[in-house]
Formats: C-alpha cells, sequence, structure tokens
C-alpha cells in the first residue's frame, strides 16, 4: 500500500523536474528571441508560444496524439530511426508536462530579459565582449531571479498536469502514472480517501514552491 501511494509521487517529482529543465532551456531560447530582436511574423509567433496556457490540455493532448502517435509518419518516423515513442510512454508523460508549462516560464525569462537595460550590454559591448560573454556575464546575472522563478513556476505546473499526460502516457502504474492521474483512478473507483491522501501530497508540494515564489518577488521589490 506505501509503495503504490508513493510511487505516482515519485513518478510526478522526476517527470516536472525534466519537463523544467526542458520548458526553462525552451524558456531561455524562445524569451532571449523575442525580448531583444525584431522580425516579420512576431507577434503570429508570440500567439503560437503563448497557445499552451490558453487550450485546454486535453486539445494539447490530442495535437500530440495525432502528431506523435505511431500511425501518423512523424511518430513512425521516430520508431523506425531513433527508437523512440512518445505515446503510453514516459517521455510521453515529460513531453506532455513540458509543453503544458512552457508559456510560464518562457514569459518569466521574457520579462527578465527585457529588464535588463540595453545601455549596459551595449557598453559591455563597445569594451570588446562577444554575443555570448554578453549572456554569460551581463544578463545572467541580472535575470537569475527570474530563472528561479521560471523553475519554480514550471516545476509547479508540471506537476499538476492531467489532461495532456492521460491521453499522451495513459495511466500505467509505475511508468506513467503521476498523482493527477492516480488521484482520477482511485475517485472512479471509490478511494476517496486514497485521492485525497494524494490531493493533500500535491497541495503541500504546490505550496512549498509557490512560497518559494513569492520570497522570489520580495527579493526582487
Amino acid at each position: 500500500m506505501i509503495d503504490s501511494f508513493w510511487s505516482p509521487v515519485f513518478i510526478s517529482i522526476k517527470v516536472s523536474l525534466l519537463a523544467t529543465c526542458f520548458g526553462v532551456f525552451a524558456g531561455m531560447v524562445f524569451g532571449w528571441l523575442m525580448a531583444r530582436y525584431r522580425f516579420w511574423g512576431k507577434g503570429f509567433l508570440e500567439s503560437c508560444l503563448m497557445l499552451p496556457l490558453v487550450l485546454p490540455p486535453t486539445a494539447i493532448g490530442l495535437f500530440l496524439l495525432a502528431l506523435l502517435g505511431n500511425q501518423s509518419e512523424l511518430g513512425e518516423w521516430l520508431v523506425q530511426t531513433f527508437q523512440i515513442t512518445f505515446i503510453f510512454s514516459y517521455w510521453g508523460a515529460v513531453l506532455a508536462a513540458a509543453i503544458v508549462a512552457f508559456p510560464l516560464t518562457y514569459q518569466t525569462l521574457k520579462s527578465g530579459f527585457e529588464s535588463v537595460d540595453l545601455d549596459v550590454a551595449n557598453a559591455a559591448r563597445c569594451d570588446g565582449a562577444n554575443a555570448w560573454q554578453v549572456f554569460r556575464y551581463i544578463y545572467l546575472p541580472l535575470t537569475r531571479k527570474f530563472f528561479a522563478t521560471a523553475v519554480i513556476l514550471g516545476f509547479t505546473r508540471s506537476l499538476g498536469e492531467f489532461g495532456a499526460t492521460l491521453i499522451v502516457a495513459g495511466n500505467i502504474p509505475g511508468e506513467t502514472q503521476t498523482v493527477p492521474t492516480a488521484m482520477y483512478i482511485a475517485i472512479e473507483s471509490g478511494q476517496d480517501r486514497l485521492a485525497l491522501s494524494w490531493a493533500l501530497c500535491s497541495a503541500v508540494l504546490s505550496f512549498v514552491m509557490l512560497s518559494l515564489v513569492n520570497r522570489q518577488r520580495e527579493k526582487r521589490e
């Protein structure tokens, strides 16, 4: 009973950590691009990047299922070429959580890059710093609190992801069963106390992470 209780918790934490890593990396790349460059179609790209924030998670799951399913050309190519499958797999859960959480990490990091005074970066360039050095020694130190907030928000959102994860990764105990999907199955089977225990565990983890976000905001003020 104890093992069956903690298994979804540990899987949720591992999935959320990996999803956050992918989300923060992608958020850093696109946040930098959108904060510092002007180009044709920027508004359209911004809308695409923020779309997972407003779409129902189940819709995101259906899109991923259509795009990466074994019956799709891309899904078949991934299986044949790299032996990678996202459908009903651990990596499918990571992908679904990363996409759903991405808008939060992206918007946070974009705001961080926009907060850096361009005069400081231009002064570094005038002193001979290249693009990487400007990013490493100017932008990263000045936006480290934004990075911390992005990590926490991304992790918390990934931790609570349900709809896309259930459709893409399913609910395989010990492999893809996260806390939200475990709660759903427990409620469906009449195990209300077990579902409530998972809900309380999830609430505690989320509360701790959100408290860290608030501390980061207080430090910036």
